[in-house]
């Protein structure tokens, strides 16, 4: 891990918690941590949980920081960066933002200067298992990409991306990932009591079907030797492949996640080109 100084939260919800969480496992000292949060018993439940230092006063929360994470609403963050510009202008931290559908550009009109690196993080961060994907443009030091790999790292993995388009599809495929599993394991468990299993144990079988299926992706095989390997010829699991392969199943999970990823796009040029008050333009959401 880089040695960074200070590091500064703008917002105190459940990714920032997640991160501080992992900041204070990889050896970071709460001293070093400061949130920018307006909601008092966010606040004190920040104090309370991690004793890192809590303020309702951004300027406060950033002063000395060389990190900075945009963990706000992403509907929110135009009007945070305004009220700060002066003030990051003249220090220059690193801007690491987590902020959904908020380009690179959108953010260098508001603090022009400032060096930025996107993150797309998804919910398995919250339990220390999280896999983010990071964006900067070509010219950002290399220092300054390490620092907000560590940052990022503290929550689970990291991958760069090359293009910030590519976050769309992060987004679509890792962001949203989850839900598509659970909603799978929902069916599977409501698949098996329609078949006579009582519920609980339908549940429950589902659940740690999908734990275990996770667990096993930590050894080196791909995922078709990992799918290989549970289906044996003419067996129970092949004849249940072979009922998604007909029935469309893999066309079916592409055109999910390119709808996804067509919505993030979407999202995206809402943000930059807002429309004015009261038009009623949906705001950008995370997944």
């Amino acid at each position: 891990m880089s040695k960074m100084g200070n590091v500064a939260f703008l917002g105190g919800g459940n990714m920032a918690r997640a991160l501080i969480q992992g900041l204070l496992r990889q050896g970071r000292t709460a001293a070093q941590i400061r949130v920018g949060e307006p909601v008092s018993e966010a606040r004190a439940a920040l104090q309370r949980e991690f004793g890192v230092q809590v303020t309702a006063d951004n300027h406060e929360a950033i002063a000395g920081a060389e990190l900075v994470l945009l963990a706000v609403k992403p509907q929110m963050l135009r009007a945070v960066l305004e009220s700060l510009r002066a003030t990051l202008q003249h220090s220059r931290p690193l801007l690491l933002s987590i902020a959904a559908g908020v380009r690179h550009a959108d953010v260098e009109r508001v603090c022009p200067g400032v060096p930025l690196v996107r993150a797309m993080p998804n919910r398995a961060a919250l339990v220390g298992a999280g896999i983010s994907a990071l964006y900067a443009p070509p010219d950002l030091p290399t220092t300054l990409r390490a620092l907000a790999a560590d940052a990022m790292a503290a929550a689970g993995h990291c991958v760069w991306v090359q293009r910030e388009s590519d976050l769309d599809i992060v987004t679509a495929l890792s962001g949203s990932g989850p839900a598509y599993f659970f909603l799978l394991a929902e069916q599977m468990a409501a698949a098996a009591r329609a078949l006579g299993l009582e519920p609980a144990t339908a549940e429950l079988l589902a659940r740690e079907t999908l734990r275990g299926a996770g667990a096993l992706l930590a050894g080196p095989e791909t995922l078709a030797e990992q799918r290989t390997a549970v289906t044996s010829r003419g067996g129970t699991t092949a004849a249940a492949l072979a009922v998604m392969e007909e029935r469309g199943f893999n066309a079916l999970v592409a055109a999910a996640v390119t709808a996804a990823t067509r919505r993030g796009e979407q999202l995206a040029v809402q943000f930059s080109n807002p429309e004015p008050a009261g038009a009623g333009a949906p705001a950008p959401a995370n997944h």
